[in-house]
């Protein structure tokens, strides 16, 4: 059998293995990369002295003396990943082994002035890592947005919710006070990292719905992000629904955020005779079998299947995950299940899951640190830090 990872032979690429748990031992490595046991102790050796992995207890033995096992290396750095909301935000800590040490939920108004919302979330970051258990170093902030975001600058781009930041660095903004590496990502794009992490990188092309104010499809492609040329691939809130003739912020008709997002589902209640103020209040009262949020929700999951029904038929994905406030509610799922499978040919839902996200509220901030920590440990950087020796 040939081995499964033979382009990973650098050091570097050795070092991808462990850090994604692909490999814990020496023997392991040598499996999967093809290269000979003394090859490998030479890359171990090599990763040992840059201090980047340990030697981390014992591995199964397949007879004789039981191998030492490896992990990456516990140095103190930690990663915050942010997730901005309109209303809200989270944030986590993580180490470089992606292990969490600290998460916080904040409110705030996202329609001030990016440089103000920007420096209260740098506050709350410095506050996290003050309070944490042990002393930790901040390396990096992933900072994840309700709103597109421009490839390959990593600018935001006509963000409807956000009021002031079209066009705003906001990584350069926030590197600037925090004087460490800052990534921006689309939320639902940071979403669709997070669980691709948590699935541990097992569904190669998968769809992930964040719906939530509003609606946003993250996509993974042959294991890895795809943003398409521009940076706004999976942008389905501007998609015209039929039928529809509700004016949109945009100024077109009838787009999918106007019939199916928790913002216009949240004035139709209100309209309705129940006041709802947020999202949450909307999710909350679904789950208590409110008749008209019941209704109202279904209907929006109905009205969002029948566009990912058209994305499933075209890029035929293993797994569709719904995440976000809306998609906890199980008239909202159903909707979007009854849509997919009535719109799709079999062919394209055979083997398709389609099912609720199981990840919690902070999996937007861990895709957004998960983005920093594979840069600042991704092979390049590695071999790079070995050339520089």
């Amino acid at each position: 059998m040939s081995a499964p990872y033979p382009h990973l032979a650098s050091t570097g690429g050795v070092f991808s293995l462990i850090r994604d748990g692909l490999a814990r031992s020496r023997s392991e490595l040598s499996r999967l990369t093809g290269l000979a046991p003394s090859t490998i102790t030479l890359r171990v050796d090599e990763l040992l002295a840059l201090g980047v992995i340990e030697e981390a207890g014992e591995t199964a033995s397949r007879g004789g003396r039981r191998p030492r096992g490896l992990a990456l290396a516990r140095d103190g750095r930690v990663i915050a990943g942010i997730d901005l909301g309109t209303t809200h935000a989270t944030i986590i800590l993580e180490d470089l082994r992606g292990t969490r040490v600290a998460r916080h939920r904040m409110s705030l108004d996202i329609t001030r002035a990016p440089e103000v919302v920007l420096r209260g979330l740098h506050r709350e970051v410095l506050a996290l890592v003050e309070a944490a258990p042990e002393s930790v170093a901040l390396a990096g902030i992933g900072l994840a947005v309700p709103g597109p975001v421009s490839v390959p600058d990593g600018r935001i781009i006509s963000p409807s919710r956000m009021p002031g930041w079209n066009g705003i660095d906001a990584s350069a903004i926030l590197g600037g006070m925090a004087g460490v590496p800052v990534r921006c990502e689309n939320d639902a794009n940071a979403m669709a990292l997070g669980e691709h992490i948590a699935d541990g990188r097992r569904s190669s092309d998968m769809l992930v719905v964040k719906a939530g104010s509003s609606i946003g499809v993250g996509i993974i492609a042959g294991g890895s992000l795809y943003r398409g040329a521009t940076g706004v691939a999976g942008d389905i809130t501007h998609i015209a629904v039929p039928g529809s003739t509700v004016v949109c912020v945009c100024g077109r008709v009838g787009c999918l955020d106007t019939v199916a997002g928790g913002r216009a589902i949240g004035a139709a209640m209100t309209a309705g005779g129940t006041r709802v103020d947020d999202v949450a209040q909307l999710a909350d009262l679904a789950r208590d079998g409110h008749p008209l949020a019941t209704r109202l929700l279904r209907e929006a999951g109905v009205r969002t299947g029948s566009v990912l029904a058209t994305i499933v038929g075209f890029f035929n994905p293993e797994r569709l995950v719904l995440g976000g406030i809306i998609a906890t509610t199980d008239a909202f799922v159903a909707g979007v299940r009854s849509s997919i499978y009535d719109l799709c040919l079999p062919l394209s839902t055979a083997s398709l899951d389609v099912a609720a996200s199981l990840q919690g509220w902070d999996i937007g901030a861990r895709g957004a640190a998960l983005l920093v920590r594979d840069e600042l440990l991704s092979a390049a950087s590695i071999d790079a830090l070995l050339r520089a020796r």
